[in-house]
């Protein structure tokens, strides 16, 4: 099957150039290239960051809001030391923002592109984000 093909089945409608134009830009001015060589560098983070299960698990459940620590563990199924690892992680990469009320630390995701790739990544893989 065509990638052509692969994109109907699926309902993609991709136009010639579109992705490509999205992240790398159209223009080929230097400054336009340089601008477009940040927007690709800031993607690649984001999909290195998305492309570990436990910080992509993570993400999903804080998807549908602000979560504690705790409530992460629980949700998880995982070990504190193995929560606050991948959530030291994400926010280094500045993905998630951190909220202290007394003892507890609520997380939640920063920038609201993130849960954009998260729900297409429902779409495409049959699991809405939601469903966490």
């Amino acid at each position: 099957m065509s990638t052509t093909d692969q994109q109907r089945q699926h309902g993609a409608t991709i136009r010639p150039g579109g992705v490509f134009d999205a992240v790398f830009g159209s223009a080929r001015a230097p400054a336009a290239a340089s601008a477009a060589g940040e927007r690709a560098r800031a993607a690649t983070d984001i999909f290195k960051t998305l492309g570990h299960e436990g910080r992509l698990a993570i993400l999903c459940h804080l998807a549908s809001g602000e979560k504690s620590v705790t409530e992460l563990e629980s949700m998880l199924d995982a070990r504190q030391s193995a929560v606050s690892q991948q959530l030291a992680r994400l926010r280094m990469e500045d993905v998630v923002t951190a909220r202290r009320d007394g003892q507890t630390i609520f997380y939640s995701i920063k920038d609201r592109r993130i849960v954009e790739l998260l729900d297409a990544y429902g779409r495409i893989f049959g699991a809405a984000v939601s469903d966490r």
